[in-house]
């Protein structure tokens, strides 16, 4: 694409149709995102803030020589090329040099986050057979619990306690070695970093990547930032760099374009943190996932106390809806650009405001470079306004190498040279995608297949409320009803008149067959750590009181 800004008039059918993938047989992430900028010793490249509130500054220059002291640590402690490197940390410069040093090093990354609990950890960690794992003071103990009954890993890593028995300290082990380091000859094609799934549809798989997966991100994340960089770029999400919204979205990416990221990451999502943080540190870019934006939203105008003074806001994940939308352009400045994209082939659809129309609620059109259709069962597209599964065609820089010793479920991922998403949508005449559901979140109702999205993004434009959910409910004569769960937004309390006031709403503005014939007030929707709301658990939670006593 361009890094620059497009001559006036350009089209979204100018930049796809000009498109031309190049890239080069040998590549490694870390020398492109790091090593290439460190020439210039002042060049910013991380803002931290830290849970105390403190700042500092660190260079390109600085990352180079750690991540460096630290791939030559690790070949010391016997990791060698191909081996995994578990990271258990927030967003804090040690994240990243771990990352950068696994890359030179020819290692796999294996991101894991801090909200994960025991079994989950234990999970990822030996199914993924990581050799050695990095963690901080706060999650060390977890870390630890789990590495008895973990025989392949070997160490731990802590880089903020240095009194820990049998763990390798941080600082010590860069202090023993000079920052001079020839990274691995790594080709575009060799596995980088292994990202396990949400695990909302079954245990989570590990998408093995390869480190030309962020070349293939590059024209989704201009898109949604419409051509970056600019001068005065500046990324933050508050998005967990476990996940690739964080690692992918953000820090990477910006790196590659030498921009500067600021780092931190409250430990659960506040509204008002949130635009604080976008205001004092003078944030131009971000990504926040549509639950963020409602809980904001939820909050309030923020122009009279955060000077906050964005230029792009990708937003994805789920349905941001056009009340949302509409709250960002006037509390915020900014046309939030909806994407789309997985843990196994990320950024494929997108909006950019610069070049096309903003479709409220659309998943956009195909990123320049991608080439993704809507299919019926045996693969075939299917006409504009159909229903059908979100495919992406290979070959493709962003698609993942495979799941992790899984190779069944890689074959089932893929029809021909289609992989298959798991995600139902209509394509318009216009080519805008429009998101109905998981397949397995599909509704099926005396004959109708609803889509949950549509209900939620209904129910999100009545004032007292914050976030929804819908579901298919087991009925005897329709097979299933709408059920929703609610969450209210603060101040405001749950009532049968409530309930059936927002059932009134539903079914007079969209159809008497998708209005919730149920609505369930809940505290907190259950979410992944991504920010996604995990309906498959309010299914489950449905079933279980539904199911005879025994």
């Amino acid at each position: 694409m361009a890094d620059t800004l497009l001559p006036r008039g350009t089209t979204y059918a100018d930049v796809y149709g000009r498109f031309r993938w190049a890239i080069p047989p040998a590549y490694n992430i870390a020398v492109d995102v790091c090593d290439r900028h460190a020439g210039d010793r002042a060049r910013v490249a991380l803002i931290h803030e830290d849970d105390a509130g403190r700042v500092s500054e660190h260079t390109f220059a600085e990352f180079r020589a750690r991540s460096n002291q630290l791939a030559r640590a690790l070949a010391g402690l016997g990791l060698a090329r191909g081996d995994r490197v578990g990271i258990v940390l927030p967003q804090r410069p040690e994240t990243a040099v771990a990352h950068l040093a696994a890359y030179k090093l020819g290692a796999v990354a294996l991101p894991l986050a801090t909200l994960f609990g025991p079994e989950a950890l234990e999970y990822r960690l030996g199914d993924a057979g990581a050799r050695v794992v990095f963690t901080d003071a706060e999650n060390l103990d977890r870390v630890l619990g789990v590495k008895k009954s973990l025989p392949e890993l070997a160490h731990v890593v802590c880089v903020d306690r240095a009194d820990a028995e049998g763990v390798v300290d941080y600082a010590r082990a860069l202090a023993a070695e000079p920052d001079g380091f020839a990274p691995a000859a790594t080709a575009a094609d060799d596995p980088a970093l292994l990202v396990y799934t949400s695990g909302t549809t079954g245990p989570p798989k590990g998408a093995l990547h390869a480190h030309r997966t962020l070349l293939g991100h590059l024209p989704g994340v201009e898109f949604y930032h419409e051509f970056c960089p600019q001068p005065g770029d500046r990324f933050w999400t508050p998005a967990d760099w476990a996940w690739v919204g964080g690692l992918l979205d953000v820090l990477l990416p910006a790196w590659h374009y030498g921009l500067p990221v600021v780092a931190h990451r409250p430990k659960r999502f506040d509204a008002e943190r949130c635009l604080e943080m976008l205001a004092r540190h003078r944030v131009r870019n971000t990504f926040l996932v549509p639950t963020m934006l409602k809980m904001m939203r939820a909050w309030g105008d923020p122009r009279a106390r955060f000077d906050v003074r964005l230029r792009t806001l990708f937003t994805g994940g789920e349905a941001a809806g056009e009340e949302v939308i509409r709250w960002a352009r006037e509390c915020l400045g900014v046309t939030p650009n909806e994407g789309y994209g997985q843990t196994e082939v990320n950024l494929v659809l997108g909006n950019c405001s610069a070049i096309m129309e903003v479709k409220p609620g659309s998943m956009g059109r195909p990123i320049p470079g991608h080439a993704v259709d809507v299919l019926d069962d045996a693969g075939r597209p299917v006409p504009a306004g159909e229903i059908g599964e979100v495919a992406v065609r290979r070959p493709d820089p962003v698609m993942f190498l495979g799941y992790w010793k899984n190779e069944a479920a890689t074959r089932e991922k893929f029809i021909g040279d289609w992989a298959l998403t798991g995600d139902l949508a209509r394509r318009d005449a216009d080519g805008y995608f429009w998101f109905v559901g998981r397949k397995d979140d599909l509704i099926s109702s005396g004959g109708y297949r609803i889509g949950p999205g549509e209900i939620e993004e209904c129910l999100g434009r009545h004032p007292a409320v914050a976030l929804a959910a819908a579901i298919g409910a087991p009925d005897p004569l329709r097979g299933e009803v709408v059920k929703a769960f609610v969450q209210l937004r603060p101040g405001t309390a749950p009532s049968p008149e409530l309930a059936r006031e927002l059932k009134d709403f539903v079914r007079t503005r969209l159809s008497a067959h998708e209005y919730p014939r149920d609505i369930e007030f809940i505290e907190a929707l259950p979410a992944t750590t991504t920010g996604k709301v995990k309906r498959g658990d309010l299914r489950a939670l449905e079933r279980a009181r539904r199911a005879p006593a025994h």
